[in-house]
C-alpha cells in the first residue's frame, strides 16, 4: 500500500462543524478515485490535509498527477505539500490484526 500524506497550509484550526461540512461536501471527488482505499481528512491548528491509503504507487502517482497541485492550489488558495510513503505493515487494533503486504502477521513476543 502506498499513503499519500497531503498539508494545506493555513492560519489556525477550522470550526469542526465547518470542516465537517467541507470533508463531506468534497466527498463524492473521492469516491470513484481509482485504488483509493481510504482518505481521512485532517483539521488542525497550522491547517489541514489529508492521508490517502491507495492499493498502489502507480494508482496513488495517477491521482497526484502534474496537475493536482494546481487543482489544489485552485481550490484552497494556498499550494499543498504531497509526501508519499510505502506502508507495507499495518496494525488494525480494531480487527484485531496485523497485516504485512495485505496478509496477516504473526505478532512477535
Amino acid at each position: 500500500m502506498i499513503i499519500g500524506v497531503v498539508r494545506i497550509p493555513r492560519d489556525g484550526k477550522s470550526p469542526r462543524d465547518e470542516a465537517v461540512e467541507r470533508a463531506l461536501a468534497s466527498s463524492k471527488i473521492y469516491r470513484e478515485v481509482k485504488g483509493l482505499l481510504s482518505k481521512h481528512y485532517l483539521n488542525g491548528d497550522e491547517g489541514g490535509g489529508g492521508i490517502y491509503m491507495f492499493d498502489t504507487r502507480e494508482n496513488a502517482l495517477a491521482w497526484f498527477d502534474e496537475g493536482w497541485a494546481d487543482w489544489m492550489e485552485g481550490r484552497f488558495g494556498v499550494r499543498p505539500t504531497l509526501t508519499l510513503y510505502d506502508c507495507d505493515v499495518v496494525l488494525d487494533n480494531v480487527k484485531g490484526e496485523v497485516r504485512v503486504d495485505g496478509e496477516p502477521a504473526e505478532i512477535p513476543v
